[in-house]
This record gives structure tokens, C-alpha cells and sequence, in this order.
């Protein structure tokens, strides 16, 4: 498991920084002057560069991370639970769901962790719950693409002849004919209605 030593003392304006990567275009790199240009000047927020590279939002060299392009997308909550879990894993093994109800246990965790001063320690934790108000800890994971159910359109039913059992690549048709005869004893009654059977349904 993992738990970063990696806060910020503006703390507080964490969310706001988050929105701004939402909403805007990612950089090359992202870098202490990429903060500058929104406006955060003060050197306190340079600690921020390395919290995104902690979270996984970006590289080593400053490179905005796949993480940090999924955020600018529809699920940012989602997104920031996932890397909360990577980067302070270790917190989630004595509390499956932190609350600031247990911000002393946290605090305790990063001091024996870290060897951070009590000050430190509580830093660390306020930028851990910061963070935390940014996730939704209950959403369920993305369903890998591989894995989705594709519905599959249901085929057609086939034309009537192409169901029809074939003989010599047609269609057999088979007919029960009852045929009828009149009372009568002259044979020539009966020649005259075969041949006309003959004629007009046996060819």
C-alpha cells in the first residue's frame, strides 16, 4: 500500500484549483508558472505540483497524466476516488471510510508513517480530507470496454423459400389433391378429366 507525505498549506483552496483543471485545456507541462497564470502567485502553492504528481495526475517531468484528462471529463468525483485510493492507500486499511470524525487516527497515521511533527501531521491530514470532499468513495468503477454487453439485433426471419427444404437448388413444394369423381360409368368422362390433371397440373 501507499501513503504520500506530499500537503499543501492551502489546503482550502484545493477545490478551487480543481475546477480549474476541469474547465481548462491541459498544458504541456504543468508547471509553478502554469499557476502563476491562473492567478495563484504565492509560493505556497508550488506544493501543489507535487500532490498532482502524488494523486497521478501527472508525470514525473510535469506531463498531465491520462488521469488528468479523465478528470476534465464527465466523471471528475470518480476520478479522484480512484487516485484518494492509490496515493493514501494505506489510510483506508484502519478506516474503510475516513471521516473527520476520525481526523486524530489519520493525523496518528501519517506521524508514525512519515516521522512528521504533530504541525506536519495535521497538514497532511487536512489535505487528505480536502482532497476527499472532491471524491465519491462510493461509485462503483468504470466497466472496461471489453467487458461491456454489446446487444446483438435480432436476425430477421428468413424468406418462405429459403426455409423450404431444397431438391436440385429449389424449393420442394408437396400437394394433397382430392379429386372428386361423378357418378358416371362412361370411361371417357374419367380419360377426359386426367388428361386435363395432366395437362394443367403435372407439367
Amino acid at each position: 500500500m501507499t501513503l504520500t507525505n506530499a500537503y499543501v498549506q492551502v489546503y482550502g483552496q484545493l477545490p478551487e484549483i480543481f475546477q480549474r483543471i476541469s474547465e481548462a485545456a491541459a498544458p504541456e507541462k504543468f508547471t509553478t508558472q502554469h499557476l502563476k497564470d491562473w492567478g495563484y502567485t504565492s509560493s505556497n502553492f508550488r506544493a501543489v505540483i507535487p500532490i498532482l504528481k502524488a494523486l497521478g495526475f501527472l508525470s514525473a517531468d510535469g506531463t498531465p497524466t491520462t488521469r488528468y484528462h479523465d478528470y476534465r471529463g464527465a466523471h471528475p468525483r470518480q476520478v479522484m476516488a480512484e487516485a484518494i485510493k492509490e496515493a493514501y492507500g494505506d489510510l483506508f486499511t484502519i478506516k474503510a471510510k475516513p471521516t473527520t470524525a476520525d481526523r486524530d487516527l489519520i493525523e496518528g497515521k501519517f506521524k508514525s508513517s512519515h516521522n512528521a511533527s504533530p504541525n506536519t501531521a495535521k497538514l497532511m491530514a487536512a489535505t487528505f480530507f480536502a482532497l476527499l470532499d472532491l471524491a465519491d468513495m462510493n461509485a462503483k468503477p468504470p466497466v472496461p470496454a471489453e467487458a461491456k454487453v454489446v446487444p446483438q439485433e435480432t436476425p430477421a426471419p428468413k424468406e418462405a423459400e429459403e426455409v423450404l427444404p431444397k431438391v436440385h437448388g429449389r424449393p420442394s413444394l408437396h400437394y394433397n389433391i382430392q379429386i372428386h369423381l361423378p357418378a358416371t360409368k362412361d370411361i371417357e368422362v374419367f380419360n377426359a378429366i386426367f388428361k386435363s390433371l395432366k395437362e394443367h397440373l403435372l407439367d
